[in-house]
């Protein structure tokens, strides 16, 4: 008796999560807003036949709730950079860093969307996925195991998603798209195409997409992950970071910290690259106005001098340490670094464009939220 009466006490917990864990999930999403503030032709273009348009865009929670949303959004910018004469022939497109990391929401909980905090989101979203979450669990072996199964349950769609939304915007404009990063596990790149290995390690991870839709050569691997990326992700090799022969030039892409590190800048020199593109995400608000407090991750770059530590702001720090200081090492001629901005629980966001060409970092107007710039050459 009290074990029928246990059995079916299990199977009506099992059936109550069922309900919950499947509701919330078909509401449709609000329609994306740009919030854009600021459209610039940083130079003029006069003779000049090349650009690079810089996108920050603003995100929050909803944007990642379904692909078509997603697509969207993204989709959204590109609309406004043609519309504003900044597409042509020559044009190289760069979205931030961090840009699909947030698809981890695609699919879920529209109450995910509705949290405080992240860590209120992916315990709701490890509750409502709690077997999938389980099987990965056990197999993954990161000291920080929950984010790593996390990442690893949704790989799949993640990445079908960023695939198809940046193959599909890349053909659709007749651009070459940078796609800022995302994390995925052992990403691999095939006839074009992206696939994952869900049991692989998982990397922060840039592609090249050309106006066909296909992903160019090998994966950008970012290669100094930073300290609240080194408990779950691996790191890539300065040696592999691909440099991409493309039509307005030879063309190098640091994800973030990489642009901190000499090594990084190696292949770079190497193959005298044109081109040097930076897709970063900075977590807090008004961080770049704040005292620095020296790196924090990977290894400290050599090339730091510690007393200017809480001497430099953070924003100081990436003009002096960043793109800006090392390009100047390299035969490039121009390079951009974009920021993502956004709404995302509590993690706050900041930065904005950092310009190069020959020889000078030049001005840009700051955007509060969103923005889009063109970098003619």
């Amino acid at each position: 008796m009290i074990k029928r009466l246990l059995i079916s006490l299990f199977l009506l917990v099992i059936f109550v999560w069922l309900i919950w864990s499947s509701s919330g999930r078909k509401i449709q999403a609000p329609t994306p807003k740009p919030y854009l503030s600021m459209v610039q032709e940083i130079n003029p273009s006069d003779s000049l036949e090349r650009n690079i348009v810089g996108i920050q865009p603003f995100m929050d929670e909803h944007d990642y709730l379904q692909p078509d949303i997603f697509k969207r959004k993204i989709e959204l910018y590109l609309q406004i950079a043609r519309d504003s004469g900044f597409l042509k022939s020559n044009t190289l497109v760069l979205y931030p860093e961090y840009i699909g990391t947030w698809l981890v929401l695609q699919g879920e909980k529209h109450v995910l969307a509705e949290k405080k905090t992240l860590n209120e989101a992916m315990s709701t979203l490890v509750m409502s996925n709690i077997f999938d979450f389980s099987l990965a669990f056990f197999k993954t072996k990161e000291k920080d195991k929950a984010a790593a199964s996390i990442f690893r349950m949704k790989a799949k769609e993640m990445a079908k998603t960023y695939f198809e939304t940046f193959s599909s915007l890349a053909k659709d404009y007749q651009v070459y798209i940078t796609a800022g990063s995302i994390i995925l596990p052992q990403p691999a790149v095939i006839s074009g195409k992206l696939s994952v290995d869900p049991n692989g390690p998982l990397y922060n991870v840039s592609f090249l997409f050309d106006p066909e839709g296909n992903i160019m050569g090998s994966p950008i691997y970012k290669n100094f992950p930073v300290e609240s990326e080194l408990p779950f992700l691996s790191s890539g090799e300065s040696k592999d970071l691909p440099v991409f022969d493309l039509p307005m030039g030879k063309t190098s892409v640091l994800v973030c910290a990489d642009s901190w590190y000499e090594d990084a800048y190696l292949n770079t020199i190497e193959n005298r690259a044109e081109i040097v593109l930076v897709p970063s995400f900075c977590p807090g608000d008004s961080t770049m106005n704040n005292p620095w407090k020296g790196y924090s991750g990977s290894i400290t770059p050599t090339s730091i001098n510690e007393s200017d530590i809480n001497l430099l702001t953070e924003g100081e720090a990436w003009k002096k340490y960043a793109l800006p200081g090392k390009i100047s090492q390299t035969s490039a001629l121009v390079g951009l670094n974009i920021f993502l901005k956004g709404e995302l629980w509590d993690l706050g966001a900041d930065g904005q464009p950092l310009a190069y060409l020959r020889g000078d970092t030049l001005e840009i107007q700051a955007a509060e939220q969103a923005g889009i710039w063109s970098l003619n050459f």
